[in-house]
């Protein structure tokens, strides 16, 4: 649920106004889909989307393109 809480309470694609819809359990279960996703969040202009995806990778155990 903290994954979920994560992604939904933020809304931080829409508080960014880049707005992309992200599948949550694909998310969840799909690493390669997880990195796209978090990629894309990398790319941000805001550094707010950048920071959250930086706490959602760590909580799904993933690397970042730049580790």
């Amino acid at each position: 649920h903290v994954l979920k809480t994560q992604l939904l309470e933020p809304h931080w694609e829409k508080k960014a106004g880049e707005g992309v819809r992200v599948h949550v359990e694909r998310l969840q279960n799909d690493s390669d889909y997880a990195r796209e996703c978090l990629a894309r969040a990398d790319a941000s202009s805001r550094e707010t989307v950048r920071k959250l995806a930086q706490r959602l990778r760590q909580r799904l155990g993933l690397c970042s393109a730049l580790d």
